[in-house]
């Protein structure tokens, strides 16, 4: 039996960096609908790892 991987959350840094190279791949042009809630997913992502590490740092 093969060990099930958990994927790890990524870190706010790691998300923002995602952002930034999807957004620039982007530059000079309107997102289209698909891509606009691509980049909300990432976003809403983001907002979450940032409350999350923000919360372990107060812990």
């Amino acid at each position: 039996m093969s060990p099930v991987r958990v994927r790890q959350p990524r870190g706010a840094e790691e998300i923002n960096r995602a952002i930034r190279a999807f957004l620039s791949e982007r530059r000079g042009r309107a997102l289209t609908a698909a891509e606009r809630r691509e980049y909300e997913r990432l976003r809403a992502e983001w907002v979450t790892a940032g409350r999350a590490e923000r919360w372990w740092r107060k812990g």
